[in-house]
This record gives C-alpha cells, structure tokens and sequence, in this order.
C-alpha cells in the first residue's frame, strides 16, 4: 500500500527525500532499479517517476594554459594526421614549416627512435566522409568508411577499436572559440547564448529531474558561467577531494534542516524499507540511523569511491606507473603526477555517476606549474627522441584514461535508466585555450600561435545525436586564403568565410543537444534553437 506522506511530497521536499534516498541506496549499496521499485510501491508511480526521468550527463574537459595539445595528438585535424602518416610535407609556418605536428608521423623520425618507424606499425584509422571515396591509405592508417565527415583517429584515441579501425562511438570535432593562449580559463569555445554558457546549461541538464545529491562536481581551475536552471557547482582540488566532498553531502542531506525533521518519520521509514531490500547481509537492522546515519554512510562513500588496484589497471594508471619505475624516460615526472592525478578523478567520478550521486563533472586537466614545457605547455615535444617518446606516452596514457573511464561505464547499469549501461547516456566534452599549432612542430618551439586564431571543441556522443567528424577546418591547404575557419551549421559543409570564433554558439548548441538527447524543446530553454544547426545533428 502506498505511504500517503509520500504521496503528498511536493517540489523541493520531493526533491529532498529523492536526494535522501539516492544517498542512503548508494550507502547500502542498493542498486538503482531496486530503489525505484521501492518508491513506486510506497510513494507511486509518480514519485519513482520523479526519481529516474531526467537527462543525460556530461564529462567535460576544459584544457587550461597550453594542455589542450594532447588532445590534437588523439584526434589531430582530419588532412593534417593523414598527410602526416604518408610521410607528406605539410606546409606551415616558421622556419620548420615542414614538419607536421602529428607524434607519429614518419617525418619525426630521430635516430634510434624505432616505436612507430617500425614497418607496418599501426599509425591510426581515416575516415573520409560519407559520400566521398577511400583514398590510397599510407602504410600503417585504417580506413573507417561509416564517417559522416572526414575525420583521423589516432593509435591511441579512447573508445576505438583499432585492430578493426571502427570507433566504438565516433567522435565530432567542431571549429569553435578562438585561440587564447596561456589562460587557465578557457571561455570562448564554450560561449553558447547571451544567457547561458556551455558548462552550465549541461548542468542544468544534468540536475533537471535528477535526484543526485551534488548535481556538479567541479576540479579546480574552472570557470562555470551561468544557465537557466544551473545548480552551484561543488568544487575541489583533488581526486581525493572528491571522496571528501561526498561525505560531507551526504552528512549534509542525512542531518538536514527544519522542515526534513518533520519528514524524519517517513523518511525513517524509507531507510528501513531500502535496507530490507539491501542484498547486504553485514547490514545489520540495530544500526542507530537515528544518531549515526551520516558517519555510516561517509565511511561507505569512502570506501566505494576510493580507486581500487582493479580500477588503477582498468585506467591505465598502473601500467604507466610500472613502464615509469622501468624507464626514467618513459614520461617525464610532471607527465607522470599529472596523467596520474587526472585517472584517479576520472575512477571517483565513474564511481560517483555509477552511484547515482552526480550528473555532470567538470574537470581540467591538471595544470603544472608555470613555465613547465612538458606536459602543461608542451612545447618541447618534438625536440628529440626522449622528448617525443615522452609526448607519445603521454597521449598514451591521456587515452587509455578515458577510454577506462567508459569502460567502466559500460559495465554499469544507468542508476536513472536501468535498461541502459551508463555509458550510452554520458557524453564527452573537451575544449581549451590553444590546440597547439598542428601544421608546425619545428624543434622546440610547438607553437601556441593558431593558424587565423581558430581553435575547437570535441563532442563525443555514445547515443549518436550528432553527426561525426571534422566540421569547419585547421587545414595544410589554404581555402579562401585561410587556413583555419568555420561552417555552415545549416548544410555541415565547410564556410572559408567564417572564423571558429563565429561557430561557438553553433558548436555549443550541438554539445547541448547530444546530452539534452535530442530534446530540441529544452535546448532552445538555453538561448540557440537546435532549428538552427541541422547539419550537425541526427534529428529524430
């Protein structure tokens, strides 16, 4: 028989009590769909409703302070990393204008540097568009035919099977924002609306329905702008922050204010019906929720978060530790403690997703100190065999990272959508100040400086409501006399006449749409109608 009080809950009491529950499930280690069975009895369907129906959520990655170029080695522009791999002068600026900026290019050739000069080394997977016929691959590239737009997916980019060249979800690459060297807040890739930015309207999609109890968890340095409907978001320092910071929440939402006193008696009531259905027989009926709930709880959030050794193989962070204890050379120590640093947030943040306790983590890669060259500011990359072994691992590891992280999402069941794995419903956003010039890697000096100032975003959306591929260009061959510039978001088709700086409000409405799950109603609530990007999306 359903609990008439619960039937009665309301607005921000609801809420409340959702938030209550999904801290205590998490807790008892209750899964998901056993929690909403347990509302829909007690409080009605409409309340077990309430508890699951909401949007989807986003990792987001902005790139301070010159760290976005590891990324233009994952997925580099489309011409620039086929070129590249066929041994291709790519013409660019400076002195050194011929080599690529491309790590596995046969250009970059040093002596006594074998890895991918070797014969037959696997050197990625070119996609060259729909429509448009395969090219003569250069030993080593896989072609993918399924691409929407051309597109070069490095040896090393996450969610991909290379030993078949077809991505296990294709990612979307769109000209955006300009170039804004040496910022520890990029902005300008992630402009969307006069009244919204990028990261807070996926945070308020995230939280819009949602009863995750820190709807946004934030790793310093961010810059979070504002969106209808956007949460605070929770931020810290560290990995280990984090763990920190759920423990103090779900104090928070167990020792709560006046009027959940009130509710103390129904919500009492929840906790023994939740733990009846806890699989966990060490949960033992005399525990004194009354006066230790919020200690009990903390310590299960500790324990459930912390990154085990598994999590540690399955990201990709032991195996660097162990080549790292091997060889001096393997990466450089601040390329260590930071790839280090950004798996073990990447593990808390799956845990917390997995437990149903946030939406949406905005997190950087960790920025070094001032004046480091090597993984903050790479500019030493290409400066000789160690260096582009380093730079090489390095994007390695920056991979194997994400690509851990969805693997662990693939392995759990969506708290919110219990026929879904999490993963299909978690879409990834990375932008930041400079990608580092890919037409110039002369020695030692991997130029911040973009070609006409472009710059742009990456979106990768598991459910595919996005087309794929490179919209807009950074190009070896000028067009329009340009080498980087814009789109037409009407047609998909490359516009010489815009510059990527015109394209952010375009390219940020497509990162909406992906997680907003192709609800054009509740993108236009963020101020750029999905009406006016037909050509990069999959409408339905």
């Amino acid at each position: 028989m359903a609990n008439w009080k619960l039937k009665e809950l309301r607005d921000e009491r609801r809420r409340t009590f959702l938030k209550m529950c999904t801290v205590a499930s998490a807790a008892v280690g209750i899964e998901r769909s056993r929690l909403l069975n347990f509302l829909a009895d007690e409080g009605g369907s409409g309340l077990a409703e309430a508890a699951g129906a909401t949007y989807g959520r986003s990792l987001i990655v902005p790139c301070p302070n010159g760290a976005y170029a590891w990324f233009n080695e994952l997925w580099p522009p489309a011409d620039v990393g086929l070129k590249a791999c066929g041994n291709v002068n790519v013409a660019g600026l400076g002195e050194l204008g011929s080599r690529s900026a491309y790590l596995y290019t046969t250009q970059l050739s040093v002596a006594g540097d074998r890895g991918f000069q070797m014969p037959g080394t696997y050197r990625g997977t070119y996609a060259p568009g729909k429509g448009v016929a395969m090219p003569s691959l250069p030993p080593g590239v896989k072609g993918w035919a399924g691409g929407d737009r051309p597109f070069f997916y490095g040896p090393d980019a996450p969610c991909f099977d290379h030993a078949n060249g077809i991505p296990k979800y294709p990612v979307t690459a769109l000209m955006s924002g300009k170039e804004e060297t040496h910022t520890a807040y990029p902005t300008s890739a992630a402009a969307l609306s006069g009244s919204s930015t990028l990261q807070a309207a996926l945070a308020s999609l995230g939280t819009s329905g949602s009863s995750a109890v820190v709807p946004v968890l934030g790793i310093d340095p961010i810059k979070y702008g504002r969106a209808p409907g956007a949460p605070d978001v929770a931020t810290v320092p560290t990995s280990a922050g984090l763990i920190d910071l759920f423990n103090s929440a779900a104090s928070q939402f167990t020792l709560a204010g006046t009027y959940e006193q009130q509710m103390f008696e129904t919500y009492f009531k929840a906790i023994i019906g939740l733990r009846k259905s806890s699989p966990r027989s060490a949960w033992a009926p005399q525990i004194a929720v009354t006066k230790n709930a919020a200690h009990i709880i903390g310590l299960n959030f500790a324990s459930q978060l912390t990154p085990t050794t598994a999590d540690l193989s399955t990201f990709g962070i032991q195996e660097m530790l162990d080549n790292v204890a091997g060889n001096a050379n393997y990466l450089a120590s601040v390329q260590r403690v930071h790839l280090e640093e950004f798996g073990r947030v990447l593990v808390v943040v799956a845990k917390a997703f997995a437990l149903g306790l946030s939406k949406t983590a905005i997190v950087p890669l960790p920025p070094g100190a001032a004046g480091d060259s090597t993984f903050t500011d790479p500019h030493v990359t290409f400066a000789g065999m160690n260096d582009m072994m380093r730079g090489r691992n390095t994007t390695k590891h920056l991979g194997r990272a994400i690509d851990g992280f969805y693997k662990y999402l693939s392995e759990q069941v969506d708290p919110e959508s219990p026929t879904e794995t999490l993963d299909k419903n978690t879409v990834f956003v990375a932008y930041g100040d400079t990608p580092h010039d890919p037409l110039n890697g002369a020695v030692n000096t991997w130029s911040d400086i973009m070609p006409d100032a472009c710059n742009w975003s990456y979106v990768m959306d598991p459910r595919g409501n996005l087309k794929n591929g490179w919209f807009g260009q950074c190009s070896p061959v000028k067009f329009g006399g340009k080498n980087g510039f814009g789109y037409d978001p009407m047609t998909g088709q490359d516009n010489p006449s815009k510059t990527s700086d015109q394209m952010s409000s375009f390219s940020s409405t497509a990162a909406v749409f992906a997680v907003a799950r192709g609800d054009k109603n509740k993108v236009a609530e963020y101020g750029t109608s999905a009406n006016s990007i037909p050509g990069l999306i999959n409408s339905k």
